[in-house]
């Protein structure tokens, strides 16, 4: 026998259209944004959300507005509405966004029936999602504010080379939902993930971390100009640096261009040290010279000390040390390791060019390996970039393309994707945005920035701006290409998720497929 409660009425279908259907939402029940509600027949069972309320009454709104006038002013004691819960009501707008036969689960093309009754979903009613061979954990379905026990995945074989964005205002748990993910996947061979840390939270240096995971010690990897016993020491050499890595990170003028490809052709890998030490070359004016031995003490941090000795502020940058760093890194990726850099200490110029470098050995490495036949046998690899527009906005990509927004454009042909983050999306080219396939989507009260979210989403999300305005920390839905729907979740604490994380048997996870 079925529980009562899980089969109570809540509401009951009384018209609309397909994109929005009106329900009469039953006295007490109390829906809210982004409920997920079913209605049910011999053939199939429709899921239904909610995105909008209004209030509804048998009664013309002019008497509405007297009888609360003579309330307010004291003329109104003991007046009442004849069957109050009759007359006056709340009416739901939803929409159909699954329609669920067996185990195929389609869009939606017909309405139910009308004076359908509507009940709220259960756990019962998501049974027809397994569980990918390539988990990334994301968090439990939530229904409004309520969370169903089924848990939420996606496949990383298919959500990580098609890129993956995480759009949200501060402080609704960006950077809590990826610390989530690769804790989740740490370990698993099948993915490389290169994280550029500009705030030095992942690792886990002062708190929990990935550091804690109980397979860190053979599948993460630490870079740190200040590391902490175990972890790496990030050093990377200037002869690792080709000129092609400042390609939309620093912004040179055509003679400062013309100036760093003489020095490349005349130095070649030494071409940085002979800039920094104001070696004059023909066909270099002085005073562009000056200029790039500004630019570089500035992005790099390089000079020469009084003994003529080329020395480096932030000690990331070296011509005698770290001449393995890019090649270890590169390594690791390839062996399916999560690898984060430190950059809590480097200027923004500085942290992207490391990631260029980085990134531009993996594309261009991968790229061999589609050639030879080799990538099937590779490892996905992704790159998780804070404030994705210092290297994919507009302004910056009028000055011509970077590496990332290369990998952005071409990246899945090659296994190799992005995990941008950004408060402020709209200032990334929709056609870049079209790219990324799968958008975990956060709290968000500003309307430009949900516009810009809502029109690159996979699914059709053009009525879910105010659920987007009122998603709390930790509330996120799921746009992808690679979910049935968009798919509203409630992401754990990192702290009190890895408290349950040994103890779960993952064999019996319910998640999200196509």
């Amino acid at each position: 026998m079925k529980n009562v409660e899980e089969v109570k009425v809540v509401g009951q279908v009384v018209g609309g259209k397909v994109a929005s259907i009106l329900v009469r939402e039953k006295s007490g029940e109390k829906l809210e944004l982004g409920d997920l509600l079913v209605v049910e027949d011999e053939e199939a069972l429709l899921i239904l959300q909610v995105y909008d309320l209004n209030y509804g009454s048998q009664i013309p709104q002019s008497i509405h507005e007297l009888l609360a006038g003579l309330k307010l002013e004291g003329y109104g004691a003991g007046l009442t509405f004849l069957e109050p819960k009759l007359r006056n009501y709340v009416l739901a707008e939803v929409k159909a966004i699954a329609r669920v036969e067996g185990k195929n689960v389609r869009i939606p093309k017909t309405l139910p029936s009308f004076f359908s009754a509507i009940r709220r979903i259960r756990k019962e009613d998501l049974l027809f999602l397994t569980k990918p061979r390539h988990p990334i954990y994301l968090g439990k379905v939530r229904s409004g504010s309520k969370i169903l026990d089924v848990d939420v995945y996606l496949d990383g074989m298919d959500v990580l080379k098609h890129h993956i964005l995480i759009p949200a205002t501060t402080g609704r748990g960006k950077s809590n939902l990826v610390k989530v993910m690769l804790w989740s996947i740490l370990g698993q061979k099948d993915f490389g993930v290169l994280v550029l840390d500009p705030h030095d939270e992942y690792y886990g240096r002062y708190g929990k971390g990935l550091k804690d995971h109980p397979k860190a010690q053979r599948n993460l990897l630490y870079y740190s100009p200040n590391p902490p016993p175990g972890a790496n020491t990030l050093v990377v050499n200037l002869r690792s640096i080709e000129p092609s890595h400042f390609q939309g990170i620093v912004s040179f003028t055509d003679a400062q261009h013309d100036a760093i490809r003489l020095y490349h052709i005349n130095f070649e890998e030494n071409w940085i040290e002979h800039i920094v030490r104001g070696e004059s070359l023909n066909g270099v004016a002085d005073r562009t010279l000056q200029v790039l031995q500004r630019k570089f003490n500035t992005t790099l941090g390089v000079y020469i000390d009084e003994s003529g000795n080329l020395q480096c502020r932030n000690r990331v940058f070296s011509n005698t040390a770290g001449e393995t760093t890019i090649r270890e890194i590169v390594a690791a990726l390839e062996e399916g390791k999560i690898v984060i850099i430190d950059t809590s200490r480097l200027l923004d110029e500085a942290e992207l060019l490391i990631g260029s470098i980085i990134v531009n050995e993996i594309f261009y490495r991968y790229q061999g390996y589609k050639s030879t036949g080799e990538l099937d046998s590779k490892p996905v690899v992704s790159v998780v970039i804070e404030e994705a527009p210092r290297v994919l906005g507009r302004e910056v990509l009028a000055e011509g393309d970077n590496i990332y927004s290369t990998v952005a454009r071409e990246g899945r042909k090659f296994n190799v994707g992005l995990i941008a983050i950004t408060q402020l999306t709209s200032l990334i080219p929709r056609e870049i945005l079209a790219n990324m396939n799968t958008k975990i989507i956060l709290g968000n009260e500003l309307s430009t920035e949900r516009h810009a979210i809502i029109e690159s989403a996979a699914q059709d999300l053009s009525q879910d701006d105010r659920t987007i305005a009122s998603l709390d920390k930790g509330e996120a839905i799921i746009s992808s290409n690679f979910t049935k729907f968009a798919v509203p979740v409630k992401i754990p604490l990192f702290e009190d998720y890895i408290e349950t994380f040994p103890k779960e048997d993952e064999a019996d996870k319910i998640v999200f497929v196509e």
